[in-house]
């Protein structure tokens, strides 16, 4: 089925927010693949040359959010902002029915190919969108993504990890895609795993952060400990930021857990710090920072950040490096 929907947010940001459509299911042939390639497209209703944000969900108890069903306070809140929203279901989405007999994939790898299969055919997503043909600006492309979804992001953004079946070096970055948004992203591996994590994430296990050089936003909760998959407390979330090169920005919210204030979608029961105000911080400054990183000179991060990390009510803090 596929739904068309309008939305418009109120905010004092640089560049005003417009009314936005949403699209979905738009299907990409996959041969391959054990399903075809699911995708949301979420896009301001006028403009043209719109930068490109591919959105990687997470995983979590709730079925449809882990799916292009998911994280509509960001993708609303960027496409009204004149950003272009491609949002995948990966193959470890429970919402998908597939075949029992299919053999089994690593899913991290699987998670990082389904963007780049989406930038190899946005021919075919224009032709599924006939309001968004011509529109795209595809030397302005971005990834983001949420938890499981931030582990896609850094890999695509140049972080390796070594691959448990063969123990080859994996390289997965697309040099397409010059910003990202990690957003409560697993840290590095090693003795900071729980033994949970080691046995059913091992991939985690190996990550190197250090060939990580296209820019990144980083944010994290200070409360976010993620127990189950770490023993290093809320800092293992800013280890993208720590770990990597130059340069990259550091959102640490206060008070923030996993959910970082309900980002991953409207009154979830999963969201164990729901936080309106919170979420729309997160999805302002987000979109600030990739507009001024897209375009050199755009003053918008400057302008969200003085906004929403000083004073008595800042949000959070900022650090750069």
């Amino acid at each position: 089925m596929t739904d068309t929907t309008t939305t418009a947010t109120t905010d004092t940001a640089v560049h005003p927010p417009v009314p936005v459509l949403s699209v979905a299911p738009v299907l990409l042939p996959s041969p391959g693949r054990a399903v075809d390639l699911q995708v949301r497209v979420t896009a301001p209703l006028t403009g043209d040359d719109l930068p490109i944000v591919l959105l990687s969900h997470g995983l979590g108890f709730s079925h449809h959010l882990s799916s292009l069903n998911g994280y509509a306070p960001l993708a609303h809140d960027w496409a009204a902002r004149g950003f272009a929203v491609l949002q995948p279901t990966h193959l470890d989405s429970r919402t998908l029915r597939r075949d029992p007999d299919t053999p089994a994939v690593p899913h991290w790898r699987t998670r990082a190919e389904d963007m780049t299969y989406l930038l190899d055919h946005l021919d075919l997503v224009e032709a599924a969108v006939p309001a968004l043909a011509g529109r795209l600006d595809r030397s302005r492309v971005a990834v983001a993504g949420h938890s499981m979804g931030g582990h896609t992001a850094s890999l695509l953004l140049g972080a390796r990890l070594t691959d448990p079946a063969d123990g080859s070096t994996v390289d997965l970055a697309d040099p397409r895609i010059t910003a990202g948004v990690l957003l409560a992203a697993p840290g590095r591996g090693g003795d900071a795993l729980t033994a949970f994590t080691t046995e059913h994430y091992s991939f985690f296990l190996t990550t190197d952060f250090s060939t990580m050089t296209t820019p990144a936003l980083v944010i994290a909760g200070d409360k976010d400990a993620s127990t189950h998959l770490t023993v290093s407390g809320p800092d293992w979330h800013t280890d993208p930021y720590h770990l990597a090169p130059a340069p990259k920005t550091l959102l640490t919210l206060t008070d923030a857990e996993h959910g970082l204030g309900g980002i991953s979608g409207y009154d979830v029961a999963e969201t164990t710090d729901e936080n309106p105000a919170r979420a729309t911080a997160v999805a302002r400054l987000s979109a600030a920072w990739l507009r001024s990183t897209l375009y050199a000179g755009d003053p918008a991060w400057d302008t969200a950040r003085d906004a929403l990390t000083a004073g008595p009510d800042a949000v959070g803090a900022v650090t750069s490096k």
